[in-house]
């Protein structure tokens, strides 16, 4: 086991009704907020009078900024970074899912800060202050509304930032707002919480048998209720499985004492920067690509994954053929959620390959369960064009 520091101050208000009380969580930080989110997702989810009536009674003014989009913007944070300013607002509320939040986390990191807040993305900087932020989570995918970090476009790179300034005072998480969903974005959002558990199962940490066993059960809970959903989309007891699932996948708890992979989520990042699709949607390309190419490499974990999650029999296969069986299972669990199954399905070819591997790497390799240059990342790249297991 790896040693670890573990800071996760977020306060969860969880279930029926936690909306109510918002406007007073707001209040110890600030009478201005800026609320953060889409178009037409408060009247969608008949939030506005609601809100409204709720920060009317506490003096709490409201500020609105309703451009956010998938893949957020750097154009957009930079926008309502000036709002703040301009009228010294004090508190940043997210609205939506994860492009909700990480645009919130960045307008309140760069309010604060005299330079460009892309700095803070490239690495030229590190906040040392921000907003307070909050989160309403209507779009349970992300984990951002638990964890430490952001993830910002600014339409030629996809880049993320990580610091515990990041991690919101409170998130208000109502799975009831999560049953008017449709199915497209609801199993991208399940695809991309089942990524990150992989990315952190697949890990060369020695004797992380807790961690190991706590992602196994969510991994296992996840497919359950992704299964179950189908029969039922407005089940309140399934999403609020799946919306809790989304926070615990992503607030670091699952990384303690070991050292996760990410190169999945690496190479998405440039595939989904480039061509603007869904994050999940992409995840559920490249994971299986990647899964294919460790297969081949290093199949241990893989065997493990296949044994404990999907239950085959250890003794009946090699470790290479249960590392096979794994990468079919996760696919066929990325099909049954309605994802393309690979890249020529969504009308990318292999033009860009190289630059996209380039700027994964920076220069330098991604992953830590197998380390990988930008050779290795166009040879998933191409798997991941025709992939068809």
């Amino acid at each position: 086991m790896e040693n670890f520091t573990y800071y996760n101050p977020a306060k969860i208000i969880f279930g029926k009704d936690s909306e109510k009380n918002i406007a007073q969580e707001i209040l110890p930080f600030s009478s201005k907020v800026l609320l953060v989110h889409g178009k037409d997702s408060l009247n969608r989810l008949k939030l506005s009078d609601a809100l409204s009536s709720q920060f009317e009674k506490k003096n709490i003014k409201i500020f609105d900024y309703d451009k956010v989009v998938p893949n957020p913007h750097l154009e957009h944070v930079k926008e309502a970074i000036d709002i703040c300013r301009n009228n010294q607002i004090g508190f940043v509320l997210a609205i939506g899912g994860g492009s909700a939040i990480d645009t919130a986390k960045a307008i309140a990191i760069g309010v604060p800060y005299e330079g460009d807040v892309w700095d803070f993305y490239t690495g030229k900087a590190e906040p040392k202050t921000a907003l307070p932020i909050g989160t309403l989570l209507t779009l349970p995918s992300s984990g951002s509304e638990m964890s430490n970090a952001s993830i910002i476009s600014n339409k030629q790179e996809k880049l993320g930032c990580e610091h515990e300034l990041l991690i919101p005072k409170f998130s208000i998480l109502n799975p009831l707002f999560t049953l008017s969903l449709p199915p497209y974005p609801t199993y991208v959002g399940i695809v991309d919480i089942f990524s990150h558990l992989l990315e952190r199962y697949f890990s060369n940490s020695q004797s992380v048998h807790l961690t190991d066993f706590l992602l196994e059960g969510a991994m296992q809970s996840l497919l359950i209720n992704a299964s179950k959903l189908h029969q039922n989309m407005h089940s309140y007891e399934i999403r609020a499985e799946i919306m809790w699932t989304a926070s615990v996948a992503h607030n670091n708890l699952l990384d303690t004492g070991r050292i996760s992979d990410w190169g999945s989520h690496r190479i998405e990042h440039e595939l989904s920067a480039r061509y603007d699709i869904a994050h999940g949607e992409g995840m559920a390309i490249i994971f299986p690509a990647w899964m294919s190419y460790a297969a081949e490499h290093k199949p241990e974990k893989l065997a493990q994954l296949a044994v404990r999650v999907f239950h085959y029999d250890s003794l009946a296969y090699s470790k290479k053929e249960l590392a096979s069986l794994a990468v079919k299972k996760v696919q066929e669990f990325f099909t049954e959620c309605g994802m393309h199954k690979n890249l020529s399905e969504l009308g990318i070819d292999e033009t860009d390959f190289s630059i996209m591997a380039q700027k994964a790497v920076q220069n330098g390799s991604v992953g830590h369960y197998i380390v990988l240059n930008s050779h290795i990342i166009e040879s998933i790249l191409a798997i991941a064009l025709r992939n068809d297991l």
